[in-house]
């Protein structure tokens, strides 16, 4: 297995030069992209409205799922599918929201990809017009890499990894709609500048807006279901 991007054993045999190696690279997320377009307009037809929700461990984005179910579910349809190298425990969390979830654990695979996600919506149930999200595998490299079919992506970052982080996952920050600051309530006790965080993911990343939120204790959760809502104008229920 490639410790970088997941892939089976047999693709690393032609990791022996760095030409051969680009072109493997080339190939595998050519094929995921294509298979992605085909899940992205089968979310589409189903008026599936996919977010791509990827993060370091830890970062908090469970718990962020487990408060916006449970804070918007009588007014909106939700699934969720949980990616995690091993263990049921974070499906287990949303089950007990009401959601339909489905779990994949990758193994010693650090993403999850376009065709896992295929598999998963064979198996889970997802009702039309519901929002789906697709928590990634923690982690702030390989998961950036991989199209899924998503509509919308989503970085959650704690205040407690440190400063610095669009600078070095530059790959990650670019590619997201929308920065999540998590664990706010925390910044009186960490090394952790919001304005140089600001300045370092305006470099990288100009479109991208950020909401500084605590998803344990509430603070700026209100503004994370308005960003939901205002990507969703065909439902007005959710006003």
């Amino acid at each position: 297995m490639c410790e970088t991007c997941g892939c089976s054993d047999d693709a690393v045999v032609h990791h022996e030069g760095h030409s051969h190696t680009v072109v493997l690279e080339q190939d595998v997320l050519a094929k995921n992209d294509h298979l992605a377009g085909h899940t992205r307009q089968r979310l589409r037809d189903q008026d599936v409205f996919a977010i791509n929700l990827m993060s370091s461990p830890g970062a908090g984005k469970t718990t962020l799922l487990e408060h916006t179910v449970r804070a918007l579910g009588d007014e909106l349809p939700f699934a969720v599918v949980e990616g995690d190298q091993e263990t049921q425990l974070d499906a287990s969390r949303i089950k007990a929201t009401g959601a339909p979830v489905v779990q994949i654990n990758t193994g010693a695979g650090c993403h999850l990809d376009a065709t896992m996600l295929d598999n998963a919506l064979d198996t889970l149930a997802v009702v039309p017009g519901s929002v789906l999200f697709v928590e990634n595998v923690g982690n702030l490299v390989c998961p950036a890499l991989f199209d899924l079919g998503e509509a919308a992506r989503v970085v959650i970052l704690s205040v407690t990894e440190g400063p610095g982080k669009p600078l070095k996952y530059p790959h990650m920050f670019a590619s997201t709609d929308l920065v999540l600051l998590n664990k706010i309530d925390l910044l009186p006790y960490v090394d952790f500048d919001v304005a140089e965080f600001n300045h370092d993911l305006g470099h990288v990343n100009p479109r991208a807006r950020v909401l500084e939120l605590s998803a344990t204790r509430g603070d700026g959760l209100d503004s994370w279901y308005s960003w939901l809502r205002a990507r969703l104008p065909l439902r007005p229920a959710l006003s």
